[in-house]
Parts: C-alpha cells; sequence; structure tokens
C-alpha cells in the first residue's frame, strides 16, 4: 500500500473511439485540454487508432495539426498514441521506408510515447517502428495483444514480453481489447511479467463484459505501474472504467492516484454535454453501454459484436447474428487463433458472416483472409487448418520471411503521385495511408471551391 498508481486518460482517442465512433471533433477536444494536462494523469492518449481516418473522412480534419495544437497546450503530461506496427494506422503492411517517416514525423510533431502492436503479436512486425520511435527521442511502448485460445496463456505472453524487451522497448503494455483478461488471470499474468521483465508494465482493457473494474484492482495489486481509464461521460460499455470511479476506489485503498479529483469533475461536466450530443444524434448508440457477457464466451470485442450486427442488418439477416457469434470462434481456430484486434477482427468476422450466409463454410474467402493465409500479415500464433489452407489458396506457397521484406520501398511513388496537393511530407503520409480520403481534403484545402465526396457514415470500431 502507498504505491503509486498512474493513470492514462484515453477519451481523446479510445473513450470517444469505443463509444461514439471516433466522432469527436477538434473543436471539441481543445477547450479541456488544459485543464486535462492539470488533473494529474501520466498520459493522455490522444491519436492513432481509428482518430487519424475518422478525421480526414468523416470531419474533414488534419490529423497533424489537430496533434500540434493539443501538444501546444499539454506541458506537463505524456501523449501517447496507437499504432498497429508495420500496419501503421492503416490495414496493410507498409514498406519500411514509409513506417519509418510516419513514426519519426509523429514525434516531431508532439507524441512522447508510441505504443505499438501488432495484430498476430508477431515481433517482426514491431521491430521497425520501436527502432525508430527511439531514434528520434519517443519512448517505444510495445502492446501485447491479450487473448484466449488453445495457444495462448500466461506463460506465452511472458515470452512475448521477453521478447519485446530485446527489442528495446521502453515499457510493456497489456491490450485486453475485447475485456475478457479475468482479475484472477490479470493478477497472474502481471506477476509473471514484473518479476521477469524489468520495464514499467501498463494495462488496458474494455469494460465490455463487465468485470474490467476487478481486473484492474487485480492487475495493481500484482504490479501494474499505469492503467488507462476514461472520463466517465464516456466510460463504460465498450471503452474503459471510469476514472473517478478507480481513482476513488485505489485511493481508499491507500494507492497514491496522483489525480486531484476536482479537477476530474470539472473534466467530466465539460464532455456530459458532448455525450448528450452524441446520444441525439444517434452516434453514441445505446446498446453498446450495455454489459455484453457473452464476449467472455465468444472472445469478440465489443465494437466487433456491433459492427457485426451493423453487416447483418444492412443485408437484412440480423437474425443470424447469434450463428455468426458461434461461427467466430471457429474460424478463429481453422485460422491459427488470431487475436481478434485490428485488422484480423473484421477479417474474421467477415469470414464468419460469408459462412453462415452462404450455408458453406469458405465457399466464398476475401482478399484478406486469402492474403493472411498466404503470410502475408505475419505468422499466425498456431499453424493454419491444413484442410481450410487448402481450401483457399490450394497449393501456393506460404512466406515465412518479415512480410515487409517482400516490399520494395514506396515513399518516391507516393511522394510523385501526391505532389499536386501535398505541402509537407505530413500530408505524404496522410496520402499514403488514405488516399480516398486524404487526396479530396488536400485539394479542398488548396482549393476552397473544390467539392469533397459525400462519405458515407458508417461506425466502425477499431482497438
Amino acid at each position: 500500500m502507498g504505491r503509486e498508481i498512474k493513470f492514462m486518460e484515453t477519451v481523446l482517442r479510445d473513450g470517444h473511439q469505443s463509444l461514439a465512433a471516433t466522432r469527436m471533433a477538434t473543436e471539441q477536444m481543445l477547450p479541456i485540454v488544459e485543464k486535462l494536462d492539470q488533473a494529474g494523469y501520466y498520459g493522455l492518449e490522444v491519436w492513432g487508432g481509428a482518430t487519424f481516418d475518422a478525421a480526414l473522412r468523416y470531419l474533414h480534419e488534419d490529423p497533424w495539426e489537430r496533434l500540434r495544437q493539443i501538444r501546444q497546450r499539454v506541458h506537463h503530461t505524456k501523449l501517447y498514441m496507437l499504432l498497429r506496427g508495420q500496419n501503421l494506422l492503416g490495414y496493410r503492411n507498409y514498406a519500411d521506408d514509409f513506417v519509418k517517416l510516419f513514426v519519426q514525423k509523429s514525434v516531431e510533431n508532439g507524441i512522447d510515447v508510441i505504443r505499438i502492436f501488432d495484430a498476430l503479436n508477431d515481433p517482426r512486425n514491431l521491430k521497425v517502428a520501436i527502432e525508430t520511435t527511439k531514434k528520434y527521442g519517443g519512448e517505444a511502448q510495445a502492446a501485447i495483444s491479450y487473448t484466449t485460445s488453445a495457444v495462448h496463456n500466461n506463460q506465452y505472453f511472458l515470452q512475448l514480453a521477453k521478447q519485446y524487451a530485446d527489442l528495446g522497448a521502453d515499457s510493456i503494455a497489456i491490450k485486453d481489447m475485447a475485456g475478457i483478461l479475468t482479475p484472477g488471470n490479470a493478477y497472474e499474468l502481471v506477476s509473471m511479467i514484473k518479476d521477469a521483465v524489468d520495464l514499467p508494465l501498463q494495462v488496458h482493457t474494455h469494460a465490455t463484459s463487465g468485470i474490467a473494474t476487478m481486473t484492474y484492482l487485480k492487475a495493481v495489486e500484482a504490479g501494474a505501474d499505469i492503467i488507462d481509464t476514461a472520463i466517465s461521460p464516456f466510460a463504460g460499455g465498450t471503452s474503459q472504467p471510469a476514472t473517478e470511479s478507480m481513482a476513488v476506489s485505489l485511493k481508499s485503498l491507500g494507492y497514491g492516484v496522483g489525480l486531484d479529483l476536482d479537477t476530474l469533475n470539472e473534466i467530466a461536466d465539460y464532455f456530459e454535454p458532448i455525450r448528450a450530443e452524441f446520444l441525439d444524434k444517434g452516434i453514441l448508440k445505446p446498446k453498446i453501454l450495455e454489459i455484453a457477457p457473452k464476449s467472455l464466451s465468444y472472445q469478440v470485442p465489443g465494437g466487433m459484436l456491433s459492427n457485426l450486427l451493423s453487416q447483418l442488418t444492412e443485408q437484412h439477416q440480423a437474425d443470424k447474428f447469434e450463428a455468426v457469434l458461434k461461427e467466430v470462434p471457429k474460424v478463429r481456430q481453422d485460422l491459427g487463433y488470431p487475436p481478434l484486434v485490428t485488422p484480423l477482427s473484421q477479417m474474421v468476422g467477415t469470414q464468419a458472416v460469408m459462412n453462415v450466409l452462404t450455408q458453406e463454410r469458405y465457399k466464398l474467402v476475401p482478399k484478406e483472409i486469402q492474403e493472411y493465409v498466404h503470410g502475408f500479415y505475419g505468422r499466425p500464433p498456431a499453424p493454419i487448418d491444413s484442410g481450410v489452407q487448402h481450401k483457399i489458396i490450394g497449393d501456393d506457397p506460404v512466406i515465412t520471411q518479415r512480410p515487409a521484406d517482400r516490399l520494395k520501398p514506396e515513399l518516391p511513388e507516393i511522394r510523385k503521385a501526391a505532389q499536386a496537393f501535398a505541402d509537407s511530407e505530413e500530408d505524404v503520409l496522410s496520402f499514403g495511408l488514405f488516399p480516398q480520403s486524404a487526396k479530396p481534403f488536400l485539394m479542398k484545402r488548396k482549393d476552397p471551391f473544390y467539392d469533397i465526396p459525400v462519405q458515407e457514415v458508417t461506425v466502425t470500431t477499431d482497438f
């Protein structure tokens, strides 16, 4: 008792991404940023994940300018971002030259800590991002994508933490995107990592299944240094536990929390009307605030649950929802137990939907699943079912090298394609990541009379 527990606030990234489809605009964030900086947080998660794409596609904002504006106002608190390793913020592997420039510019524009994860927990996909983060003065946090399966156990994750430490990680995170890390397992896993790896350990979970506050308590008791929480208006459901509640609970148990509760209340008061606005507009749907204990059985992240239901509803097949949920773990087993985190969660979910709707497993297979089976995303945690593999790619060879090693440098071609509308390296990176949304945005910035194509408003949740 008496040990200080640090808090990272997620409201400016995962909080509104998980509950409100990443629709919080920069102008809604900036008035409260200085207050957030004064509250005593160790870190603020402000960038990465789906925020970059959503800013360009739906909010018609420059995500780089958002970062710069926040950085100007934050002087005491570390700024975090979430990065998908070699996928960066997109859904494919990018060449090393692109990854290096993106990481460099992220640090130069204000990010202190880059949380780097890979959907397959393949260390090869984190290597370049970790090295580049450190080269340019940022802190590289390597994140374990937590899941459970026949091959995923605490010994597996311990070995992974050791590998990440060997890669040069400055800290380790346990990233429980589905909210399935149980209190007992959290205590055991945190204890094992803290005993074996001499690095700060941060724990991230979601309140989806209803056990997150207990999981945090046991993680703290086992030695976790930092926990991720969201201010109460954007907490709960598929987001994180509430900051205020966790702070009061830990303080009552004798831990130091470093947070000023009066300031937290002011912050909560600021975000209440924004939450109300999102509810009124149907952006924040009450259903995703519900506790979903089934996620403990299906191991499906809350955002994935809502996306699957949305896909089926659009096809007038909502009655197949339960069948799809039962198919998801079967597909996952067939494909070598990939963790259900972006982009694998979307890929596995889509395959499960196709299997159910066609009433024949793997009759239709998306291009992304074919590429995954070919090894283009990395090494699966377990071997892919041989029969399923043959049905999807026949006798085609499976690559065994680091996936990015097969990619040629791509920056020269992207720079050439963007030269008519890109004014900076940051613009080039935006275009390289999301050409369909970045190009219209950048064209509009140059020519106010340019008509940006209308974007379909869809609710997507990325963890």
